[in-house]
């Protein structure tokens, strides 16, 4: 499978579509917006840039995009109107929204209006676009970036290892869709080598486009010690695979399709990611810091189950559609969200996600 080709979050404004199911998501970002915004105060302080490059990768195409580069942009100006040392605003402020080709960039383009019309008091001079293509590898000019963002996008691979198929081209992981407790060695050291390529691959470029002094703050999806299939992204991959199998049980999927589907995902634990930004050298760290989602945020009469059923709809809908056919879509998920919330009251599960912050040396 492609997954260029494929993959992206669900379009549109629908009630299955990314826009309406990314709560979670802005939940992490607005934990962590202070760091966020602190962090672009001290590029601001540190490289004093008469023409700011902000770039977000992995942008999507839902109501978080515009609000952040908005509270950025707020957060410049705010900065060069009080401080003595930075005290005139950039004279141009030169935004990139970056995603894969497949990505709802229009949504983003039909919202600009609006998103402009609450700038109105802030500056004006203000250019965005859109970047399609990769992040796993260069995207944008040398020295062109002050400050990039990235939230929930960096745990995707850009594609399934392949070091998890044998000679014949089939899965060694049957019966899983990520690595498991049932998953051989070999598919672990498969998912991690991958990830290692890409990640590699991520700073290398992105070491190209910033200027000296510029950072980047990455949120990413991870796991808390060194074992793999644990009781927090892991498992939910695992829940999947569950829902799959009991579709199966019902001949509503073939078995053979459950065996031949893998994500292009990967939760890389602290140690990992640290060993990766020293090996490669571009880099230093300025932050690494673990924290949960609150669990708290469910709405609308809606289960815990339902609504991490909802979010990984918004964002695996594309990929299973391709390969399992639409028509499994709606059971499966209703069938996930029960199986999650069976899970929870049995156990807690625990999904760790990451804030790195990173300074160009």
């Amino acid at each position: 499978m492609d997954v260029e080709k494929v993959f992206h979050m669900t379009a549109g404004v629908g009630e299955t579509s990314y826009s309406r199911n990314s709560s979670l998501q802005k939940k992490a970002s607005d934990m962590v917006k202070h760091v966020i915004l602190e962090t672009v105060e001290e590029v601001c302080l540190t490289t004093m840039p008469k023409s700011i490059g902000i770039a977000d990768l992995g942008c999507s195409s839902g109501p978080n995009t515009l609000s952040n580069i908005k509270e950025i942009i707020e957060t410049v100006h705010r900065t060069s109107g009080t401080n003595k040392i930075f005290p005139q605003t950039p004279a141009e402020f030169r935004v990139f929204l970056n995603d894969l080709p497949s990505n709802d960039f229009n949504a983003i383009f039909q919202a600009l209006p609006e998103f402009h019309h609450q700038l109105k008091s802030g500056p004006s001079n203000i250019d965005i676009a859109a970047y399609p293509g990769s992040f796993y590898g260069r995207l944008f000019p040398d020295n062109c970036l002050h400050f990039i963002y990235s939230s929930y996008s960096l745990h995707w691979l850009s594609r399934i290892p392949r070091g998890i198929y044998d000679e014949d081209g089939k899965s060694m992981n049957k019966g899983n869709i990520y690595i498991s407790e049932k998953s051989p060695p070999l598919v672990s050291k498969a998912y991690f080598e991958q990830f290692q390529e890409d990640f590699s691959l991520f700073l290398c470029s992105r070491s190209e486009e910033l200027v000296s002094g510029g950072k980047m703050v990455l949120i990413l999806l991870g796991r808390e010690g060194l074992h793999h299939a644990d009781r927090g992204n892991a498992f939910f991959w695992n829940i999947l695979s569950m829902s799959l199998t009991n579709l199966i049980n019902k001949g509503q999927v073939d078995k053979e399709k459950l065996d031949s589907y893998e994500v292009h995902f990967y939760a890389p634990c602290k140690e990992e990611i640290v060993d990766m930004v020293n090996r490669e050298g571009y880099f230093e760290v300025d932050r690494l810091e673990m924290f949960e989602v609150e669990k708290n945020i469910v709405g609308n009469g809606m289960s815990y189950g339902t609504m991490v059923a909802m979010t990984v709809r918004a964002i695996q809908e594309s990929m299973i559609a391709h390969h399992f056919g639409e028509s499994i879509i709606d059971s499966l998920f209703e069938e996930y969200g029960r199986l999650v919330d069976e899970e929870m009251a049995k156990e807690e599960i625990r999904p760790i996600t990451f804030l790195l912050v990173l300074r160009k040396l």
